[in-house]
């Protein structure tokens, strides 16, 4: 049987709502938000053959769709409401759109996070996912609030996704085991969202890893106007990774991209703080550094000295 648009919409993406007031099937969604907080919103697009490969499973494509859009809300601390979704389909494919679907609302549903609305269209396979999330008034973590003296964290492990999209490149050759154990990071994704929201009041700025740990760690210093020193050897990097030749391992951790980790600072005096934090929500957090009045990114080596770096952050039009 073939399916026209809406029908397409009706059996795949509309559900009952309970926390927006207007869902799937009408102009725009409606979302009350109660005094004393903010609005946090965030929209990302992922093109086949640029963000994801075609050989990605469906379900695993729907689930870091929105797990990167999560990843947003993590940053600013904020608490996931919901989202819409914007589909172009070269064709459609009932069984694909099955598994998708799956992967989306299966990690939807476990944040909370409702689907309200959205588009489809024909063309190359494209996804686009706006997320809205909400945050106590002047609680929001934001890229410019590092100050000199504060320390510099990471939560998780870095460095697996891009290890993983070597492999697939064939630039790299891992064992299966191996091979397996890093394909995940790289398409399964899992956003902070707890450790978003318990650093609230703690950290005292934030960004999602998406395009590499330099350059968006760059974009924080430029904000905070401020700059940092990155201990080389503090990086948390898997069992995989590790066994890596040391030019690769800094290549896939410095500016590998795709890790979806938050990259934060603290006051030193809340570094307890942030290990309970990190706790409580599940997750590593691992003191990779320090901010610096001096401006610059200095990357330093086992010794603590400084060592120059070839890479640079992901650029959609320059990589």
């Amino acid at each position: 049987m073939s399916l026209g648009e809406f029908d397409l919409i009706d059996r795949f993406f509309k559900r009952p709502v309970r926390r927006a007031d207007l869902g799937v099937g009408d102009d725009c969604a409606l979302l009350s938000i109660g005094a004393g907080m903010q609005l946090a919103t965030s929209v990302d697009t992922l093109v086949e053959g640029r963000h994801f490969l075609s050989t990605v499973p469906p379900e695993r494509l729907g689930h870091k769709a929105l797990a990167v859009n999560l990843s947003d809300l993590a940053a600013c601390s904020a608490t996931p409401l919901a989202f819409t979704l914007a589909l172009t389909l070269p064709r459609v494919d009932a069984a694909w759109l099955e598994r998708f679907a799956q992967g989306l609302l299966a990690l939807a549903d476990a944040h909370g996070c409702e689907l309200v609305g959205g588009d489809t269209t024909g063309g190359p396979l494209a996804i686009s996912i706006t997320v809205y999330g909400e945050v106590p008034a002047g609680q929001a973590l934001l890229r410019s609030g590092a100050r000199a003296g504060d320390e510099l964290w990471v939560s998780g492990r870095l460095g697996d996704a891009r290890l993983a999209l070597e492999a697939f490149r064939g630039t790299v050759a891992l064992p299966g085991d191996d091979f397996d154990a890093v394909r995940p990071a790289m398409e399964l994704p899992q956003p902070r969202v707890a450790l978003g929201t318990g650093l609230r009041g703690i950290a005292s700025s934030a960004i999602d890893l998406s395009d590499g740990l330099l350059g968006d760690l760059g974009h924080l210093l430029r904000r905070s106007g401020v700059g940092a020193s990155v201990q080389a050897d503090a990086l948390p990097r898997s069992a995989v990774l590790a066994r890596q030749p040391l030019a690769l391992q800094h290549e896939c951790l410095l500016a590998g991209g795709d890790d979806y980790e938050l990259l934060f600072t603290a006051p030193a005096a809340r570094h307890d703080a942030v290990l309970a934090a990190a706790r409580e929500a599940g997750v590593a957090a691992s003191r990779i550094g320090r901010i610096d009045a001096q401006p610059g990114l200095r990357v330093l080596d086992a010794q603590g000295a400084p060592f120059e770096t070839p890479f640079a952050g992901f650029d959609h039009f320059r990589s």
